[in-house]
């Protein structure tokens, strides 16, 4: 029973650190700047692409194989710097305080150029470079064959969930994020640039979920129309964990990719609806999420 259940509980956290980094830099964006970003799977999937054409560069140009893990990084952080302070400076500033649906079709039209730019770049081809797992290799536990690379995306994600908070509650800028929050008005009276913090959070929130997609590369390549699969699940897990919640995001996170695990194993035809499945059980259970509740609202 413990030789079945472990592999499960493997792959399904290992499924839930890639789903993690997404769903919480789209949280951590809307907790602070008040906007679902339907762009958001674009730079999962931006980032999946350049880090799997800088590992295939790497590679095919003689350098060290072991250059390609510090490349996923790199390949988040230059997404983030490219694509964070450009689109929140001259697009999302735009939608601030205007409604939801104006919010969403913005960002849906973003993301509809993205897409195309994406198609543009790197053409229509797949791209799959796979040399950080293999690299890591494989572990072998009671007969169990593990890769050592799905124990690395479980670590990451944690240091993640450590690193977020750390900065939250323990630096001067992670207080200004905690303030804007709380209050906007009561920020921007009490001297805080609100500007330079909302495109702080949304570069963040870019840099998680390149990261995301450049971790994912070397488990299952990209492809176009990676985004838009991405960013429907991101929403879900937000959902479930309730939307503006980073401890949420990580729980519902792990829910799902339990989910999908679990119905790869028992239930293939689930595989796909598993996810919204969990999220309609928890919706229609907790509206606002396992960790959100009602606020009140200025109009």
């Amino acid at each position: 029973m413990l030789q079945s259940l472990v592999p499960l509980l493997v792959d399904g956290l290992a499924n839930a650190a890639l789903i993690f980094f997404v769903a919480v830099g789209l949280t951590l964006v809307f907790s602070v700047l008040r906007i679902l970003n339907v762009a958001h799977g674009s730079f999962y999937s931006i980032g999946a692409y350049a880090a799997a054409s800088i590992g295939l560069w790497i590679v095919s140009s003689g350098f060290s194989p072991y250059l390609t893990f510090p490349a996923l990084l790199l390949s988040a952080a230059l997404v983030a710097a490219l694509f964070g302070p450009l689109v929140e400076r001259t697009l999302v500033r735009w939608t601030y305080g205007k409604s939801e649906a104006v919010q969403i079709l913005v960002t849906f039209g973003l993301f509809l150029i993205l897409e195309d730019l994406q198609r543009m770049v790197f053409g229509v081809q797949s791209l799959y470079e796979d040399t950080p797992m293999a690299l890591l290799g494989i572990t072998e536990i009671g007969g169990i064959v593990y890769l050592n690379y799905q124990l690395l995306l479980i670590g990451l994600a944690a240091v993640v969930i450590i690193g977020l908070r750390l900065l939250i509650r323990h630096t001067r800028h992670g207080k200004f994020l905690a303030a804007v929050v709380a209050d906007r008005e009561v920020s921007q009276t009490l001297g805080i640039d609100t500007n330079r913090v909302f495109i702080m959070a949304f570069a963040l929130g870019v840099f998680l979920a390149a990261l995301g997609g450049a971790l994912a590369t070397p488990t299952s390549g990209v492809a176009p129309g990676l985004g838009a699969e991405t960013v429907v699940l991101a929403f879900a897990v937000a959902a479930i964990g309730g939307l503006g919640q980073i401890e949420g995001a990580a729980i519902a996170a792990v829910i799902v990719g339990l989910a999908r695990v679990l119905a790869i194993y028992y239930a293939p035809a689930l595989d796909a609806v598993a996810p919204y499945l969990v999220m309609l059980v928890v919706l229609l259970i907790r509206p606002y999420g396992l960790f959100g509740s009602v606020t009140t609202r200025r109009i």
